[in-house]
């Protein structure tokens, strides 16, 4: 279930990541373009993190990753997966810290993700992004996601009306990609 790349481990979430989790989801500049609740208190946070560790990356629904960057071992953010019924198709999702951000370790996490899941046989990967939030948009279209259109959505959590940016991966495309 470890996912290992240069820089980071991908992995279930731990107790000690409650802090470090509260905290990049109780930053607003991260929290603006999200769909949960702001800010993250600690008792949130050790609540969902003790959820997240026990759920299944193989099932049907959402797996979300701890990113650990390996030389300090701590928590960076996460990349979440929802895998639907059957397997061949997932969105990907995924939150970086701010103090962390710009350093490719997003773009990384979402590769160590994307190259187990098409290892184990997914034929789509899909992703959306707030419209507002250009930064994960240009990441996707780097990672080799085609943009394919945008809808609208009602965030509870915001009350509010969202428009998002849809964007997907076939396995061809990905496997061209990994050649190059």
């Amino acid at each position: 279930m470890q996912i290992e790349t240069s820089r980071l481990r991908l992995r279930r979430f731990l107790p000690c990541d409650i802090t470090d989790f509260a905290a990049y989801r109780s930053d607003r500049e991260i929290a603006r373009y999200q769909n949960w609740d702001f800010p993250l208190s600690l008792a949130s946070a050790r609540r969902l993190v003790g959820e997240y560790s026990r759920r299944d990356p193989t099932r049907p629904g959402w797996f979300p990753y701890a990113v650990e960057l390996k030389h300090e071992e701590r928590l960076i953010g996460d990349v979440a997966v929802h895998r639907n019924p059957g397997g061949l198709e997932a969105e990907v999702g995924f939150s970086i810290a701010r103090d962390q951000q710009g350093r490719g370790y997003a773009s990384e996490a979402v590769l160590g993700v994307l190259g187990e899941l098409f290892t184990q046989g997914l034929r789509t990967a899909t992703a959306e992004c707030d419209v507002r939030n250009t930064r994960s948009a240009r990441l996707l279209e780097h990672l080799g996601f085609t943009y394919v259109r945008q809808h609208s959505v009602f965030v509870r959590g915001k009350q509010e009306r969202t428009e998002l940016s849809q964007f997907t991966l076939p396995a061809e495309r990905w496997e061209t990609l990994a050649q190059q």
